[in-house]
């Protein structure tokens, strides 16, 4: 992975006009804008380009539209990846353009961008005509119903597309509901990821009945989704059906989907007889036993299924035995997941049998149950026999000594086992002794996970001497014993002849300087570890200088952790040393260590030479300015180096202005991490005369740095121009209104800034009035900050103004501004022409029930914004009266926060009523009002119907044990609240206790 910047990749693109390569990689580059633009006017003439990978290269819509105009000419492209790039609805238009004349294009990644509804629907349109696209992954955007409306219905006509993602894009049942008609007429799509879409059982319904015609959808994702009984059984019965109509489904992930052991009987009815599904995935859905013994009873009749995953389901013995009794008969299955249920000994032992005749199977994960003694036994036994097996998880179960000594003598005998995860077990010294044994003779295994396990070195010595004879064990994670410098000597030892080993993790032992000494000696004759792990091993100076020593001659080695391990200045200097020497070492880490002085001169003198290493982090390090400077100077001249962390040293001003310097001419570094460090005097017109010419950095933290006036022009100066920083925090500065003036004179030509942060910085209305009139033309601000500042009603109401115009902005913050009801009554005319603010904090403004009548006025017709935040506001009764008007009409708003809002029973009361008709809010907080039992009898009353609500917060309230009472029996009823905060209130144990046992699946937060 390449990290040009922008100007190197405008020289690239220059010799891409008459380059014959076909494949152009560039992920995690850093080309910026100006760099895409660059890349566009070549691809506009080069003819044997075919894929491009842009990933994470923060071109923002400066970069979308270049590429955007190539495409209309350019004949060769046939893969675009530009996922996390920033592109908004402007780029996505332009490339929605493109997609309608562009005729080779097949696969377009669009993945955690920033596109809303406009964009969306281009691209929707566009699909409508183009006929060669046939991958389009649109997850982690903001598409949800409109913009899913639309890709709907170009699904109807479109005859290309086969895969389309929509991870993560808040489509909801409206979303569903529209893909479901494409569903019945589209004869292409075959690939279709919902997953995290907040699709509820509606949804599912409706996406089932379009199975049962659908022809083509092999692969179907929803996991993440809230699909509960109703709609898990609708999926069953249209897989049922399948038999006779549709053929094609392979794939179903309904992972975290609610559907408990309901949806799973009925789904366990359709494998029987489906003849397509091979891989289902319902982790985590509270399945129990009944489940389990469904699915077991499918097991057996089902002739397709080769991967199972039943993760945290809560299945016990009861489940595991009667899927055992599956296993004996079944013949496809390859991959059974039970980790973290509750199996126990007889289920233990029954799965062990089944494995005995079972000749299919090759990964069983048991991790997190409780296998213990005659558990371990069975299995032990199984895998004497067993020939198909080769992954077994087996961490955190509880197992000592009986248990490792029977599973070292499988292993013995065992021929397929390649990996094996023993952690967090009571292996114990003598447990590692019988493991040592078997490694001499077992010839398959590869991978040994004793991590946790009580090692000392006796076992170290045992596992070392194994190593001597063994050839093919490749990764040993040892962390967390307690090894000491013999187990370490003699592990050192075995390296020396040992010849497949490449990844030894020590981490978290006393190896000490001798153990250390050890390790560098086999290290000069060792030649395949390429990762040794060190951290908190008290290697000290001794151990340090032996390593170093080491790193002149080794040639394998790319990664070396050690992290807190007492290193001084004469380790680091002859580690230094060897870096200048050693030519295969990427990564470093000396975090937490007590570098100082000569020990980071010399590192700073090595990056100068050394051409390998690309990670190296000095956090906590006794690192002053001296040696900050050194580092810097050393920037100008290495060219491998991309991260570099010194967070948390004694920086200050010469530090800080080095490296800006350095910046001017340094072109690989993309992350520089400082935090912690002390910005002080003229540094930041240095940081800002150093944007000028860097196009790496897209990150600037200067929070609490205190600028003076000429400080802040300089900023602003170079954010006029800047192409890649993309956040910049200014919080609590004394900025005034002064900056803030120049700062949105910035805002009026700077095209890639999406989140400023101007917090606590004493702005006033003259700086609100300057910052709205820049948000008038900026089209790539999506987050501003303004909390705790002193803008006013004037001031919210001229930015509020230029809100009814923007179409970028989607998150604002003026907690703390004393607004008023006047600027209530502004928030509340943008709201009713806004389209893309999606989240609104408003915490302590003085809005009172006045201003949340203006509001509720605004939330009545207003589609975008999910997040309201209301706290500290004095709405009272009266204002939740309003508020709850809206809620009946809102169909978007999913979290209302309304604590320290003197909310009484009839504010409660009115609450209650809008949440009867409402499907869309998922949180509502009501902590430190005045609500008794008659505002809780009334919120318990709509828990029993409402299906969507997934967070209530009543902490600090004046409920007592009525409410607490009726509060647990509409619980019983209730299948979506996942969280219930009654803490801070009057509530006696019993009552307590009987909230807590209404069901398991309800986070209760109790007591005072």
């Amino acid at each position: 992975m390449s990290q040009l910047g922008s100007s190197r990749a405008q020289a690239l693109a220059e010799r891409f006009k008459i380059s014959s390569v076909t494949t152009l990689d560039l992920r995690g580059s850093t080309i910026g804008g100006s760099g895409a633009r660059a890349l566009a006017e070549a691809f506009k003439t080069n003819s044997t380009l075919t894929t491009l990978d842009l990933w994470n290269n923060l071109i923002g819509d400066v970069g979308a539209l270049a590429l955007a105009e190539a495409l209309k000419t350019n004949s060769t492209l046939a893969t675009l990846a530009l996922t996390g790039n920033k592109i908004g609805d402007v780029g996505a238009l332009a490339l929605a353009e493109a997609l309608k004349s562009n005729s080779t294009l097949i696969t377009l990644d669009l993945e955690g961008n920033s596109i809303e509804g406009n964009g969306i629907q281009a691209l929707a349109e566009a699909l409508k005509t183009n006929s060669t696209l046939t991958t389009l992954n649109l997850g982690n955007n903001s598409i949800e119903g409109n913009g899913t409306l639309a890709l709907a219905e170009a699904l109807k006509t479109n005859s290309t597309l086969t895969t389309l993602a929509l991870t993560s894009s808040k489509i909801g049942n409206v979303g569903a509901l529209a893909l479901t008609e494409a569903l019945k007429s589209n004869s292409t799509l075959t690939t279709l990821d919902l997953a995290y879409s907040s699709i509820e059982s509606n949804g599912a319904l409706a996406l089932a009945e379009a199975l049962k015609t659908n022809s083509t959808l092999t692969n179907l994702n929803l996991a993440y989704n809230s699909i509960e009984g109703n709609g898990a059984l609708a999926l069953a019965e249209a897989l049922t059906e399948a038999l006779r109509t549709n053929s094609t489904l392979t794939t179903l992930d309904l992972s975290y989907s609610s559907i408990g052991d309901d949806g799973t009987l009925a789904l366990s009815e359709a494998l029987k007889a489906n003849s397509t599904l091979t891989n289902l995935n319902l982790r985590y859905n509270s399945i129990g036993d009944n489940g389990a013994l469904a699915l077991a009873e499918a097991l057996k009749a089902n002739s397709t299924l080769t991967t199972l995953n039943l993760t945290d389901n809560k299945i016990e013995d009861v489940g595991a035995l009667a899927l055992a009794e599956a296993l004996k008969t079944n013949s496809t299955l390859t991959t059974l997941d039970l980790q973290a249920n509750s199996i126990e000994g007889n289920g233990i032992q029954a799965l062990a049998e089944a494995l005995k005749s079972n000749s299919k199977l090759t990964t069983l994960n048991l991790g997190y149950n409780s296998i213990e003694g005659n558990g371990t036994l069975a299995l032990a036994e199984a895998l004497k026999i067993n020939s198909t097996l080769t992954t077994l998880d087996l961490e955190g179960n509880s197992i000592e000594g009986n248990g490792t000594q029977a599973l070292s003598e499988a292993l013995k005998i065992n021929s397929t086992l390649t990996n094996l995860n023993f952690g967090y077990n009571s292996v114990e010294d003598n447990g590692a002794l019988a493991l040592a044994e078997a490694l001499k003779i077992n010839s398959t295994l590869t991978t040994l996970a004793l991590t946790s396990s009580k090692i000392g070195d006796v076992g170290a010595l045992a596992l070392a001497e194994a190593l001597k004879s063994n050839s093919t064990l490749t990764t040993l994670d040892l962390q967390t014993n307690s090894i000491e410098s013999n187990g370490t000597q003699a592990l050192a030892e075995a390296l020396k002849t040992n010849s497949t080993l490449t990844n030894l993790n020590l981490k978290y032992n006393s190896i000490a300087g001798n153990g250390a000494l050890a390790l560098a000696e086999a290290l000069k004759i060792n030649s395949t570890l390429t990762t040794l792990a060190l951290t908190s091993s008290k290697i000290g100076d001794v151990g340090a200088l032996a390593l170093a020593e080491a790193l002149k001659s080794n040639s394998t080695l790319t990664t070396l952790d050690l992290q807190t391990n007492s290193i001084e200045s004469n380790g680091t200097q002859a580690l230094a040393e060897a870096l200048k020497t050693n030519s295969t070492l990427t990564n470093l880490n000396l975090k937490y260590n007590s570098i100082a002085g000569n020990g980071a001169l010399a590192l700073a003198e090595a990056l100068k030479t050394n051409s390998t290493l690309t990670t190296l982090d000095l956090t906590s390090n006794k690192i002053r300015d001296v040696e900050a400077v050194a580092l810097a100077k050393a920037l100008k001249s290495n060219s491998t180096l991309t991260t570099l962390v010194i967070l948390d040293t004694s920086m200050c001003y010469q530090g800080l202005l080095a490296f800006s310097e350095a910046f001017k001419t340094n072109s690989t570094l993309t992350t520089l991490d400082l935090r912690a460090d002390t910005i002080k005097d003229t540094i930041t017109i240095e940081l800002s005369e150093a944007r000028k010419t860097n196009s790496i950095l897209t990150a600037l933290e200067l929070q609490r740095s205190l600028f003076r006036e000429n400080e802040v022009q300089a900023l602003a100066e170079a954010i006029k121009t800047d192409s890649t920083l993309a956040a910049l925090d200014l919080g609590y500065n004394s900025i005034e209104d002064n900056g803030a003036l120049v700062i949105a004179e910035a805002l009026k030509t700077n095209s890639a800034l999406i989140n400023l942060s101007l917090a606590g910085n004493s702005i006033g209305c003259n700086g609100a009035l300057a910052l709205a009139e820049s948000l008038k033309t900026n089209s790539t601000l999506t987050t501003l900050d303004l909390q705790n500042n002193s803008i006013g009603d004037n001031g919210s109401q001229a930015l509020f103004e230029a809100l009814k115009t923007n179409l970028a902005l989607t998150t604002l913050d003026l907690w703390g501004n004393l607004i008023g009801s006047n600027g209530a009554l502004t928030v509340s005319e943008a709201l009713k022409t806004n389209s893309t603010l999606n989240t609104l904090y408003l915490q302590n403004n003085s809005i009172g029930a006045d201003g949340a009548l203006a509001i509720s006025d605004g939330l009545k017709t207003n589609s975008s914004l999910t997040t309201l935040d209301l706290w500290g506001n004095s709405v009272g009764d009266n204002g939740a009266l309003v508020l709850s008007e809206a809620l009946k009409i809102n169909s978007t708003l999913t979290t209302l926060d309304l604590p320290h809002n003197c909310i009484g029973d009839d504010g409660a009361l009115a609450l209650s009523e809008a949440l009867k008709t409402n499907s869309t809010l998922t949180v509502l907080n009501l902590w430190r009002n005045s609500i008794g039992d008659s505002g809780a009898l009334a919120l318990a009353e709509v828990l029993r119907t409402n299906s969507t609500l997934a967070t209530l917060d009543l902490g600090y309230n004046l409920i007592g044990d009525i409410g607490a009472l009726v509060m647990a029996e509409a619980l019983e009823m209730n299948s979506s609240l996942a969280t219930l905060n009654l803490v801070g209130n009057s509530i006696g144990y019993p009552e307590a206790r009987s909230l807590l046992q209404v069901s398991q699946d309800v986070r209760f937060i109790v007591g005072h």
